[in-house]
């Protein structure tokens, strides 16, 4: 993976590149994740570069001292705007906790980007009381949660089940924590109408971390928007019908491109 510095620490990074004409689309993962949550989506770097990076904290990328909340959010929005000028990024993709960063770049930072990708996320996160306990005092039980049917998966692979609570045992329970108390606190319901490029809401049809709901009020809220259910998957969509996720973001893509940056709602 390759690094950039900034604010006194390393983010790491990779991009997959074969040659496409299309515009750099960097991806960032949810809470507890990394970058190899996205390995599937490598498949589109036919047309576009794909970038993925590492959070602070989060497989390769150096931590932060930062309480849970605003000051962490903000402080992941460094990473990926570090990392979106280091590779002249021009599209954003998150899921969950990635889809607030992303949100909150949007409506703070105002970044020079054509188009958005919000997955598996909303405009406010709350998360249940019990699971942050567990995530603070019983992490193998917040793990066994997270697993349950329809929430990170609705009808995994058992091989990438296992693959999934590797990941979270990687990052480990602190940073985990951390990461959900963050998206627990997080909420720009009253600040969407900031958002100014097209915006594609994917969702998972079984998801009961971020309901279909929460996707509606997104592709309702934000004036150039759209929304794509996505059949057999849950929280992690992109991960569980990953040709069907492809197919949504290459189909939105070619939209914007050809419309100029405006799409017409659905």
């Amino acid at each position: 993976m390759e690094t950039v510095t900034h604010h006194g620490r390393e983010t790491a990074y990779d991009v997959a590149d074969r040659g496409g004409d299309g515009p750099p689309i960097c991806f960032v993962h949810g809470s507890g994740g990394s970058s190899d949550v996205w390995s599937a989506q490598h498949r589109l770097a036919d047309r576009n570069p794909v970038v993925t990076l590492d959070l602070s904290g989060h497989g390769e990328s150096d931590d932060i001292d930062a309480e849970p909340g605003y000051t962490t959010l903000s402080a992941y929005a460094d990473d990926v705007l570090a990392v979106v000028e280091a590779t002249e990024s021009r599209v954003l993709v998150g899921n969950s906790l990635g889809g607030a960063i992303v949100m909150q770049l949007l409506i703070e930072r105002d970044p020079d980007i054509d188009a958005a990708v919000l997955v598996g996320t909303g405009a406010r996160l709350g998360v249940l009381e019990d699971l942050l306990d567990w995530l603070k005092n019983d992490f193998e039980r917040a793990i066994e949660f997270l697993h349950g049917p329809d929430r990170l998966f609705h009808d995994p692979d058992p091989e990438l089940r296992e693959e999934s609570i590797d990941q979270l045992r990687d990052t480990g329970r602190a940073v985990t924590h951390r990461d959900f108390l963050t998206c627990h606190e997080f909420d720009v319901r009253e600040e969407l109408s900031a958002i100014d490029c097209p915006v594609l809401a994917v969702h998972g049809e079984y998801d009961k971390l971020t309901p279909p709901r929460y996707h509606e009020y997104l592709a309702e809220e934000i004036d150039d928007a759209w929304i794509a259910a996505l059949e057999d998957a849950a929280h992690l969509a992109m991960v569980e019908q990953p040709a069907a996720f492809n197919a949504a973001v290459t189909e939105f893509l070619d939209i914007v491109s050809e419309h100029g940056g405006d799409t017409v709602e659905e």
